[in-house]
């Protein structure tokens, strides 16, 4: 996932990490969009959108891995030190509101990203490692994709048919093979076959 991350970020400026990018800034807003998904609002009736919500969380985990990365440092080591800090937490227990709210002022705080908070954003929000790699892959591709469409010029269509794109992600996935060697593939073209030509 972090090479997959490299290689977006690098698709968006090739001089990505030299940069400044504030990523954790991008973490705490996309937290602001799960609790959206979830619901917070105790004045009117809601119902947690599971599936957007692990969306979000998977949003949170591109810009989090984007922060983790420091110039001269290889993706090998980088990948080992996440498994260090995983090995040393023990989870908190928290709901989806409390782990997502922990993690959003962690970020305002530090300027920086917290792996074992977004593991406890993870296990609140009933997203497993798999599961991750799954989505995280799905919207790798997404993010291409859109890329490959116009997003950065502003051509891209987020809505088709009635539904965002990643609405209609969620389905690809729910129809692909994780285990495929062409898993990335079948996403962008399912993709393909659903956005609008024109």
């Amino acid at each position: 996932m972090l090479d997959l991350q490299n290689r977006m970020n690098s698709k968006v400026h090739s001089d990505w990490m030299k940069q400044g990018f504030a990523w954790y800034r991008a973490a705490w807003i996309e937290c602001g969009e799960l609790m959206d998904h979830y619901g917070y609002k105790w004045w009117k009736k809601q119902h947690p959108d599971l599936a957007q919500v692990q969306l979000e969380v998977v949003d949170i985990w591109h810009f989090g891995m984007s922060a983790l990365f420091k110039d001269g440092v290889d993706i090998a080591s980088m990948a080992s030190a996440i498994e260090s800090e995983l090995a040393d937490h023990q989870p908190s227990g928290l709901d989806v509101l409390a782990a997502t709210e922990a993690l959003a002022e962690y970020c305002l705080r530090t300027k920086g990203f917290s792996v074992p908070l977004f593991w406890d954003l993870m296990t609140a929000s009933e997203l497993s490692f798999d599961d991750l790699y799954k989505q995280y892959v799905g919207k790798n591709v997404l993010n291409f994709f859109r890329q490959d469409h116009g997003y950065k010029d502003g051509s891209y269509k987020k809505v088709w048919q009635g539904e965002e794109d990643n609405v209609h992600l969620v389905e690809i996935l729910a129809q692909s093979d994780v285990t495929s060697s062409q898993f990335a593939d079948d996403v962008y073209q399912g993709l393909a076959a659903r956005y609008p030509r024109a």
